[in-house]
């Protein structure tokens, strides 16, 4: 016998195992293998279109998440330009209002040193009155010592006032 070469009966009882062993697996191994198989195959298909349909929920949410973001970018620059408009004329408010209360204030003091400036020259004008008085008394009483002199100061004085509501 040679290790190479069966002879025919070996080869005649090897062919009818692997017949017999070949038709039980045919007709109960080899439908459950495929049947496993088919399984299998079905289970990484639909594993693929799950994580396919996963990969489209996931860019429809990347991309929603980006138009939110973008969203939530113009809405922070209008609030930001809302909120600079509003600094603005919140600024220009307190500025005309600074403007006014200083006329006002200009104006009173304009108007308290007008007051104080009439006062002063009223307060002149009666301490030269006084003064003009008080000059007219002394040149009066010195011109007026003589007896004589009071009396024609007098009688002027009385022509004067008799010819004034004439002239008027």
């Amino acid at each position: 016998m040679s290790l190479l070469l069966p002879e025919s009966g070996l080869l005649f009882w090897m062919l009818l195992s692997f017949g017999i062993v070949f038709v039980v697996l045919a007709k109960y191994g080899f439908p459950v293998i495929t049947k496993m198989v088919e399984e299998r195959k079905a289970y990484i298909d639909q594993s693929m279109a799950v994580a396919h349909e996963a990969n489209v929920k996931l860019a429809k949410i990347k991309e929603d998440s980006e138009a939110l973001v973008a969203s939530a970018n113009k809405e922070q620059g209008r609030i930001l330009r809302e909120a600079m408009q509003e600094r603005d004329k919140i600024i220009a408010e307190a500025r005309k209002q600074a403007e006014i209360a200083a006329q006002k204030e200009l104006d009173e003091v304009k108007r308290q040193i007008q007051q104080e400036k009439e006062e002063a020259i009223r307060d002149i004008r009666r301490q030269v009155a006084v003064l003009s008085v008080d000059i007219a008394e002394k040149v009066i009483r010195k011109n007026l010592d003589e007896k004589e002199e009071q009396m024609a100061m007098i009688d002027r004085m009385l022509d004067e006032i008799l010819l004034k509501p004439k002239n008027n």
